[in-house]
């Protein structure tokens, strides 16, 4: 048993029998603790606020007080005489060697009988009474007649003694300081008891319910009978100012009694004035007969008296007294005068009047369309008079002159003031529709003739050009670098990588022979696995019909062309302008413009046959076209183009382009909406849902569109045109049927240079990134970010 709980079981057994020494001992105790709770209270004595250094107070009476401090600044007790000290010491040995005695004897009465036990007891208990009194001595009780915020600058600032702020106390649990002072000195915390010192200080100090401790400092804080009397007003939900009276009597702060003299002596405004009741009527009563005529102002009569002046005139036809016919004898619309002539039209005009060579041929190219000419003649320079030869659109002139005199029907309109910046439609900056591309990135190098077209690869790593040069180059897209170039026998018109990202294959149209060829670019596994789809030639049940053998033939590459990447090689009994795959990559369709009724064919890779959809000739065909979702087949003739069901085989729509001669198109990737390029400068929006005619043409190029493609995943669409630019624009397709697609042009990139009147021959866009590619007729393709 520890000396701690020793000390405490004798306490508890010498309570009973020592209780008249106990509480002798205790009132003097007493006495001196209140004169020593007197000596801390008085602030006059106490001016420092040193922590860890020992302390001496005075107190009233003729002992002398001392205290010690540990060396953590911990309050430990008071200091007495040495003697009484030594003699303290005794007895507590003694009181433990009594213990021992006290434990080992069974009868009660022993207890009594031994003096030194029960003197020892009795020190044990004064010396519990003495630690509790302590205990409350460091606790400072509040004065009621005392002002809380006496000595601070406002009453809203508190006594906050330690400074660390509003943080975690549980940071300082492994510290002996809970905190700083304003002195920047640690503020020690108090010596902590267990449960059997809070059990005794429970019973034996009757303040211990009003005591709270302060999770600042640390320290106990007493309460008084005023803090408690708010805490339980608070408690009852009752304001906490007893003094303050919720039914107090209304003040009226601004009367409700209207003053008689005005506090302001401004004279009234013009629109406070009312009107009398009848002046306002009589007033009403004029504006009515003027808007009626009835009354009439000074100037309108004046002018009625001079026509009356004026010469009177009579119809002599009863037909001749309609409205119409009146107006153009009262107020005839006189004919337009013809503009005067200016310095052009002189025959001896200044020189800088007179066409150059580029403007001349831009006058006599601008020949179906003399609308667009600046001038409807050409200026001409003569020496003398003399030398003009007679107008030989002279008496054309005159003709038309008096056409318009006598034929053209005049009358007067309104003219409607309208600001033309009203009319454009309000469209969203470029900035917001980001990202597309604005500026060339990459040119890749490498073919000696025009190059005709381009595919990517369908995870965007490789590329396949195609030229006139009679060669197919595989492109590393990132570095620019040829990989392979593969040698053919005749110009490469069309190049299509396969859709289906787990094969390697691009389609070549090389003059009327199709290419299956394998570029062994990617993964190995990919690469070997369409090797080996390639090399076996399924064996056919259908005999094929007379009619497709003659028009088409599958067979295996030759062992050269084995060597160059060839695998498989379909000839065509003409030569082939286009070459599409479908989107599963099984099935390819091509085009022969000279073909006739088998122009357009439709190849399964699969089982390696062909079929021929169209038994009559639908017009010259110029390129066909999956639809991305539903089994329908694009077909593009010069005018028009034909939508096809491929399972029930009929024709579906026919769009109208009103346009002479259509050179290509692209399917949106959601299928409903087409865009297709003519030769005539424009590009054709068709809303399938909507209409069989164009949604929106759109005149962005100044010379024919060779090419258009939409991204499979930006809302982006880019054109290619003769006059060596690429125009890229947005295209956004809404889900919501009612709403209209948006189409703004955003950028225009002409880097490509002329030759022998080719531009841009084709256009194609990264599968993933906003990329995009042109080829043009200088050998080149370039790369757009």
């Amino acid at each position: 048993m520890t000396k701690k709980q020793a000390t405490k079981r004798k306490v508890k057994e010498s309570k009973p029998t020592n209780e008249r020494a106990t509480v002798a001992e205790q009132s003097d105790h007493e006495e001196e603790d209140e004169d020593l709770l007197q000596a801390v209270k008085d602030p006059g004595e106490d001016s420092t606020d040193d922590e860890g250094i020992d302390q001496e107070y005075q107190s009233d009476s003729s002992e002398d007080l001392e205290f010690e401090s540990d060396e953590e600044g911990n309050y430990v007790g008071r200091k007495e005489n040495n003697e009484e000290g030594s003699e303290e010491e005794d007895e507590e040995s003694g009181s433990d060697d009594d213990d021992d005695d006290s434990e080992s004897s069974d009868n009660p009465s022993e207890i009594g009988e031994k003096p030194s036990s029960s003197k020892a007891a009795a020190t044990v208990n004064n010396k519990k009474k003495e630690d509790s009194n302590n205990v409350s001595a460091q606790i400072t009780p509040r004065d009621p007649s005392k002002v809380e915020y006496e000595d601070s600058d406002t009453s809203d600032e508190e006594d906050i003694r330690n400074t660390v702020g509003n943080i975690p106390m549980h940071w300082y649990d492994e510290y002996k300081h809970i905190g700083y002072d304003w002195d920047a000195k640690k503020i020690v915390k108090p010596p902590k008891g267990d449960q059997i010192d809070d059990f005794l200080r429970k019973i034996e100090d009757p303040n211990f319910w009003r005591t709270v401790k302060d999770p600042q400092t640390g320290q106990e804080v007493l309460l008084t009978d005023e803090d408690i009397a708010l805490i339980k007003r608070i408690n009852s939900a009752r304001i906490p100012n007893p003094e303050h009276n919720e039914y107090e009597p209304w003040v009226e702060w601004f009367t409700s009694e209207v003053e008689k003299m005005p506090i302001k002596n401004v004279p009234d405004h013009k629109r406070s004035f009312l009107p009398s009741v009848s002046e306002k009527k009589k007033v009403s009563r004029m504006v009515h007969a003027l808007k009626m005529g009835w009354m009439k102002t000074s100037e309108e009569v004046e002018r009625e008296k001079q026509q009356k002046r004026g010469p009177k005139f009579y119809m002599l036809w009863e037909t001749d007294t309609s409205r119409e016919h009146m107006r153009r004898i009262h107020d005839p619309v006189s004919a337009p005068k013809r503009d005067l002539p200016g310095h052009a039209e002189s025959y001896n005009p200044p020189p800088e009047y007179l066409f150059d060579e580029k403007e001349a041929k831009q006058w006599l190219k601008l020949k179906d369309e003399p609308h667009k000419r600046k001038l409807h003649f050409m200026p001409q320079k003569f020496k003398s008079l003399r030398e003009v030869p007679a107008y030989s659109r002279y008496l054309r002139e005159r003709f038309l002159r008096c056409l318009d005199l006598y034929l053209c029907p005049r009358a007067k309109r309104v003219k409607l003031n309208i600001d033309a910046e009203y009319l454009i439609p309000k469209l969203p900056s470029p900035r917001d529709l980001q990202p597309f591309p604005t500026v060339e990135s990459l040119v890749y190098r490498g073919h000696t003739d025009l190059v005709r077209s381009v595919s990517v690869e369908p995870k965007g790593e490789y590329m396949v050009s195609g030229s006139d040069d009679k060669t197919v180059k595989i492109w590393e897209i990132a570095t620019g670098r040829c990989i392979r170039t593969i040698q053919t026998d005749d110009v490469v018109r069309c190049v299509a990588w396969c859709p289906n990202a787990k094969l390697s294959i691009v389609a070549v149209a090389t003059g009327s022979r199709l290419l299956l060829i394998n570029p062994k670019v990617g993964d190995k596994l990919i690469i070997k696995k369409t090797d080996d789809l390639l090399a076996e030639s399924p064996t056919l049940d259908i005999i094929e019909n007379e009619r497709i053998k003659t028009a088409v033939q599958w067979s295996t590459a030759e062992s050269d062309e084995q060597e160059k990447g060839v695998r498989v090689v379909i000839t065509h009994f003409k030569p082939i302008r286009q070459v599409t795959w479908h989107g599963r990559g099984d099935y390819l369709a091509t085009v022969m413009p000279e073909g006739a009724n088998r122009s357009a064919l439709i190849h399964q890779l699969s089982k390696r046959r062909s079929q021929i959809p169209f038994s009559k000739s639908k017009g010259l065909i110029q390129c066909v076209l999956f639809h991305p979702v539903k089994p329908c087949f694009f077909v593009a003739t010069q005018h028009n183009i034909r939508i096809y069901d491929l399972v029930k085989q009929e024709l579906i729509k026919k769009l109208l382009t009103n346009s002479k001669w259509i050179s290509g198109m692209s399917i949106h990737p959601k299928g409903d909406n087409l865009l297709v390029s003519t030769y005539d400068k424009k590009m054709l929006w068709f809303d399938l849902d909507l209409s069989t005619k164009p949604y929106q043409t759109m005149r962005l190029h100044r010379n024919a569109v060779r090419s258009v493609a939409f991204h499979l995943r930006y809302p982006l669409f880019a054109s290619g045109s003769d006059d060596q630019a690429v125009i890229v624009s947005h295209g956004m397709v809404y889900n919501d049927l009612l709403q209209n697609p948006l189409i703004v042009p955003l950028k225009k990139l002409q880097t490509h240079e002329k030759r022998d009147d080719f531009g841009v021959l084709d256009v194609n866009w990264h599968p993933v990134q906003p990329w995009v590619f042109s080829t043009g007729a200088d050998c080149t393709i370039r790369l757009y970010t």
